[in-house]
């Protein structure tokens, strides 16, 4: 297994490209299965969760291309719609494939997921949306088994706002009986993302990136070509890595549209962040100051604080001057991360979804664990900034949300390897 090995005390500075999102690219990967024609995605990064993912496709009868950063998926000979625990226990979003194989095959039979320890992400709201359209769910040994001859349109409201759960029932509903509504929807960019694949391949969707979706269902949907929108986790934790350091960076292939509640949190610390536009680029540009200033924060779904940016702020907050105050609002056991910031010296005390840090002139190395994908992120940034070596293991976690991080950190100036743990 391996690990991340970082010498802490190097200004980031220079330029680095940011890659296609993850969060964005699943669903997309998943939208396949609507089609008998072939759908190509571009910008498709090299990670773990999208080689699981095609690898789930390919069994289910998938024909998968892939050249350079270009995917061509064709799910013409579609005949297994079954995702096997084999493949699903790795990657909670393999939940994605029930809601567009039961469009196109009416049955889908998919293991519960699995994925980062970060709290219960129940997947009644996704089976709740399903069977208001007409579908007959048992979920029984560990398996999602779902039956319709067609699905029908119905207004469907979630009880919780649900990014998979929106995805997954506006897949459903492109290909349903009549029009589908989708109440207290996700208006996260990766919903939009996806509903302008899905038109572009013949859907009839409007109100994505709204809290009220309406998807007219159509009889069938054709091929098209796509190009995933870049990771905005990605260009946050690459944001607070550079302001960790006090350096000075420019990320392209990346906007800062996606990312105001993160860039005004930046602002507030004391950094200076400038976006570019032109045809050819897209770009945004962070020259941050010595030290920065702490700041509070409280998850929330779109457009407030993500989820996803919270551990890399946890990081940042226990080197700033002052002290800050972060409300987890999302998932109940996301501070995991917490207690390895401490063992480099953090100040940072734990009231249920509560956390209490004040900043410390620096950390110190030590060998500390990843425990899920975004607390990976913020021991990597920690150990930019602490003294002497930072060991950071069960990095795998990493592996799936991050393209070669250790190599664009490196480009940066950072001095960070891999090795066997």
């Amino acid at each position: 297994m391996d690990k991340l090995i970082v010498e802490g005390g190097q200004r980031l500075t220079g330029e680095v490209a940011i890659s296609g999102a993850k969060n964005a690219a699943l669903p997309l990967l998943c939208a396949c299965l609507l089609t008998r024609e072939p759908v190509t995605f571009t910008n498709v990064p090299a990670l773990n969760d999208i080689h699981t993912m095609l690898k789930l496709l390919e069994q289910m009868g998938v024909q998968v291309s892939r050249e350079g950063d270009a995917v061509t998926l064709d799910a013409s000979g579609l005949n297994n719609p079954v995702a096997p625990y084999e493949l699903v226990k790795t990657m909670r979003a393999s939940i994605l494939v029930l809601g567009p194989l039961m469009a196109r095959c009416g049955e889908a039979k998919v293991s519960l997921p699995g994925g980062c320890a970060i709290g219960a992400r129940p997947v009644d709201q996704h089976i709740k949306g399903l069977q208001a359209m007409g579908a007959e769910v048992n979920v029984e040994h560990g398996y999602v088994h779902a039956k319709a001859v067609r699905l029908k349109g119905a207004r469907l409201f979630t009880d919780m706002v649900t990014v998979t759960g929106t995805e997954n029932l506006m897949m459903a509903a492109c290909l349903a009986e009549g029009e589908t509504v989708i109440e207290n929807a996700a208006r996260e960019p990766e919903v939009v993302d996806l509903a302008q694949c899905l038109t572009a391949m013949g859907a009839r969707i409007s109100g994505a990136g709204t809290d009220v979706i309406r998807i007219r269902g159509v009889d069938r949907l054709s091929g098209t070509r796509h190009r995933i929108m870049p990771d905005r986790i990605e260009t946050g934790t690459f944001l607070c890595a550079a302001a960790a350091t006090g350096g000075e960076v420019r990320l392209t292939g990346t906007s800062a549209g996606y990312l105001d509640a993160v860039v005004d949190k930046l602002l507030d610390a004391g950094c200076e962040i400038r976006s570019e536009k032109s045809p050819s680029c897209e770009a945004i540009q962070i020259t941050a100051p010595r030290r920065l200033k702490a700041v509070s924060i409280r998850t929330a779904p779109y457009p407030a604080f993500p989820t996803d940016m919270q551990a890399q702020f946890m990081a940042i907050n226990a080197v700033a001057e002052g002290s800050a105050v972060i409300r987890e609002t999302i998932f109940e056991n996301r501070f995991m991360h917490a207690v390895e910031l401490i063992r480099l010296g953090a100040d940072i005390k734990i009231d249920g979804n509560t956390a209490f840090v004040t900043g410390v002139e620096r950390l110190q190395g030590a060998t500390v664990m990843a425990t899920d994908l975004r607390a990976s992120a913020s021991l990597v940034i920690a150990g930019l900034v602490a003294e002497g070596e930072t060991h950071i293991e069960r990095i795998y976690h990493l592996d799936r949300g991050y393209e070669k991080i250790e190599q664009k950190l490196t480009r940066l100036g950072a001095r960070i390897c891999r090795a066997k743990a």
